[in-house]
């Protein structure tokens, strides 16, 4: 069951001159809400991917990921070794290889990755190629790196991999936008964006949550 949340985006404009940008769908104030909008978004789905999802035919049951679902964070931080882990689980569980799979980690992992392994090795070199955005996949998974990652209990960073159907965002209302004059605020011009979203977890088998000491 995904229950679903409204998000706002209201800022005021005085500069006469700055309201004439308005108009301008590229411009910084446009920018800036279109932006404040997909981080929500990407904070709901990074909640769904490793939080409790609610299931069962009325949605009453509380489904935490498995443990089994779980890379444990060996006192390291991201490596290959915990890449083949991931891989490991989705394969052992039937996951279909044709369906997309992901990783999101933060730019702390491709870091450590690229510390972890060996100026003479494949592996350096591709990871290298990874961080310099020459590739963007590795072992069958497209990275997303991402600042948004929160730290469990112990404070290790929560990397996740996902199958492309393993999570659901449910879009209630597309983001939409008004500009308005506030009489209220000196008639200052405001900039309003809002959206309704959810997200959920579909299938536990098509998540693996890694942990990284960092």
């Amino acid at each position: 069951m995904v229950t679903m949340a409204d998000y706002e985006y209201a800022d005021l404009i005085d500069d006469q001159d700055k309201i004439r940008l308005l108009v301008d769908p590229t411009s910084t104030y446009a920018r800036a809400a279109a932006s404040a909008m997909g981080r929500a978004i990407d904070d709901v789905i990074i909640a769904a991917a490793i939080g409790t999802a609610k299931t069962g035919k009325d949605g009453s049951t509380s489904t935490s990921l498995p443990s089994s679902q779980k890379v444990g964070h060996g006192s390291a931080n991201l490596t290959i070794a915990k890449l083949l882990s991931a891989k490991q689980i989705m394969d052992e569980s039937s996951v279909d290889p044709s369906i997309p799979r992901y990783l999101v980690c933060s730019p702390d992992q491709i870091s450590a990755l690229l510390g972890t392994t060996q100026v003479t090795s494949s592996d350096f070199n591709t990871v290298r190629a990874l961080a310099t955005g020459e590739v963007n996949s590795y072992l069958g998974f497209n990275f997303i790196v991402s600042n948004r990652l929160g730290t469990d209990s112990n404070s290790h960073r929560q990397v996740f991999a996902f199958a492309g159907d393993g999570i659901k965002l449910a879009m209630g209302k597309e983001p939409s936008a008004r500009i308005d004059e506030r009489s209220d605020k000196s008639y200052a011009t405001q900039v309003y964006y809002c959206q309704t979203v959810g997200a959920t977890r579909m299938e536990e088998s098509k998540v693996v949550e890694i942990a990284c000491s960092e």
